[in-house]
């Protein structure tokens, strides 16, 4: 895991600049610009005020995410009913709609 590509990812996430990270980790914004122009790595103090800021644990920083499902659904689909597969697009547009997409 690549620890200052998590942090950039939370900090776009939530929609906050470098100088808002910093203040809400209670770290100056120096350190953080420093990590991220020079590439250093955070000390534990540090990150444990950046995870709370964000309101994760370290545990929760280094956790992975767990792998998509690989099973194709098209066969799936295809071997539903008629109107199964109606409601499973109606339930896509809906979800899609809810989401933005």
């Amino acid at each position: 895991m690549d620890i200052l590509e998590r942090i950039e990812a939370l900090r776009q996430a939530k929609g906050w600049s470098l100088y808002r990270l910093s203040n809400m980790a209670g770290i100056p914004q120096s350190t953080l610009v420093n990590m991220v122009n020079r590439g250093t790595l955070p000390s534990i103090t540090t990150l444990e005020c950046i995870c709370d800021a964000f309101g994760i644990s370290l545990s929760e920083f280094f956790r992975e995410e767990e792998p998509a499902p690989t099973e194709d659904i098209l066969p799936l689909y295809h071997s539903l009913s008629p109107s199964a597969k109606q409601a499973i697009l109606s339930l896509m547009r809906e979800l899609s709609f809810r989401e933005g997409g």
